[in-house]
């Protein structure tokens, strides 16, 4: 996926240059550090025919604005009307404050800047600093991050296999609602997997089964004729998932698995989520789009459950499901288990704790009671537990308490499906609800 960005230094000819100069070069130095797909000009764009001049057949992914010195609102207005796309805004610091000159007067072109942005309905990022302070910097990494992961959600081909079962008609999408995200939405029914799978020979699926074998621990312990059809089942998966491009799936599973194939889809999309192909079950599409955006950020598969136990005195939440988180989130000391479904009692299922992390962030796309979408957020600390329930698990010590946690989110009808990314990416996650006008309701 291509993505370029764009520096617009912009500001008056008027002020102090040898100043705005410094802070041009201290600029450009930090932007390429942070992400080198930038676009710079070769000079600070001191007039509105400067501006136009380097804007006009370029078509960027996001722009760093900022006021080099103060440029009035015609300079965001030219910005505005020739580029689609999120916006950062940086205001500099004056490098001398001594009774005399005022050397950029950064601060003054920001409010002209902010008035015309809200003015155009845009939203937008903001930091205030000079390049040296790190809090600049990290600002303006997790900016770009989102702006990367907005980007790639308009190239993100997500996949929805099946309906939900009776009850769980909230993880279902329909492709007007997953524009709002740019994706793009796919729909296949679950029996297609089924013939596929079906019409496989054993050899065909030897391939499956020993990379199976490599990340599952125990697979000889379960039934040898459903361990052939789990196989069967992962290169149905695999090759649709290649050969149509998708970038991440969700999957009915129950009854059908287990009804109408014999055997549950768990372990497949264990192994998608750790060959990064975020895969839900329950046909949660929100939650395999909260999964995609956690493992972009990470570049690690992310934990997909309920919510199933808290612990008010250690001040924590498990999160729980019947056994589809990727095999490498397992323990170093179980590996990733294979089992049997806790319900009906059939395999291969995995079973396993998750190890520690010492950041993750909780969190998913949901909606509200009037049908919004909205974005949760949390962060915490997964503690190095073992194996809470049949199925897989990871216990979240939240940073913020987490039986309020649990009451609020109840309160608010949040669903009870949400991704547990391995790091703390909370400030992407804000930056891209902002650049999509999503609410946050943070916990």
């Amino acid at each position: 996926m291509s993505f370029n960005y764009l520096y617009l230094p912009i500001g008056v000819p008027t002020f102090h240059l040898e100043s705005a100069g410094k802070e041009f070069d201290k600029s450009v130095a930090l932007l390429k550090s942070v992400d080198d797909a930038i676009i710079v000009p070769n000079e600070m764009l001191l007039s509105l025919d400067k501006l136009h001049e380097f804007i006009d057949d370029k078509h960027p992914d996001f722009v760093v604005v900022q006021n080099i010195t103060f440029a009035n609102g015609a300079y965001m207005t030219e910005i505005l009307r020739t580029l689609d796309c999120p916006v950062l805004l940086w205001t500099l610091k004056e490098p001398v404050i001594d009774g005399g000159r005022l050397r950029l007067n950064s601060l003054t072109g920001a409010f002209s800047a902010g008035n015309i942005l809200n003015n155009f309905g845009r939203p937008f990022e903001y930091v205030f600093g000079s390049p040296e302070e790190e809090e600049v910097k990290t600002k303006v990494a997790a900016t770009l991050r989102a702006a990367r992961l907005k980007a790639a959600l308009n190239h993100l081909n997500i996949l929805q296999i099946g309906q939900t079962p009776q009850g769980f008609d909230f993880g279902k999408s329909i492709e007007e609602e997953m524009s709002t995200f740019g994706a793009k939405l796919l729909s296949v029914e679950l029996e297609k997997f089924f013939d596929l799978a079906k019409s496989y020979t054993d050899a065909e699926a030897d391939e499956y089964l020993k990379d199976a074998k490599k990340r599952i621990v125990g697979l000889e312990n379960i039934k040898a004729e459903n361990v052939r059809d789990f196989a069967k089942l992962y290169k149905a998966y695999e090759e649709y998932v290649k050969q149509n491009n998708i970038g991440a799936l969700s999957s009915r599973c129950w009854p059908d698995c287990f009804t109408n194939f014999g055997t549950p889809v768990c372990a497949v999309l264990a192994i998608l989520n750790d060959l990064n192909v975020p895969s839900s079950c329950e046909a949660d599409t929100y939650g395999a789009l909260s999964m995609f955006m956690g493992q972009f950020l990470t570049n690690r598969p992310t934990f997909f459950g309920d919510p199933v136990s808290m612990d008010a005195a250690e001040n924590t939440v498990t999160f729980w499901h019947c056994g589809t988180a990727a095999c490498s989130l397992a323990r170093e000391d179980t590996g990733a288990r294979a089992g049997v479904h806790c319900n009906r009692k059939i395999g291969p299922t995995l079973e396993f704790g998750c190890k520690a992390e010492p950041r993750v962030t909780i969190f998913r796309v949901g909606k509200n009671a009037e049908g919004k979408f909205r974005l949760f957020l949390a962060t915490g600390e997964a503690l190095d537990k073992p194996q809470q329930f049949l199925g897989t698990s990871i216990v979240v010590k939240t940073d913020g308490c987490a039986k309020a946690l649990v009451e609020k989110a109840v309160k608010n009808g949040w669903e009870p499906h949400f991704v547990v990314a391995m790091g703390d990416v909370a400030s992407e996650m804000r930056a891209l609800a902002n650049m999509l006008k999503i609410e946050v309701q943070e916990f």
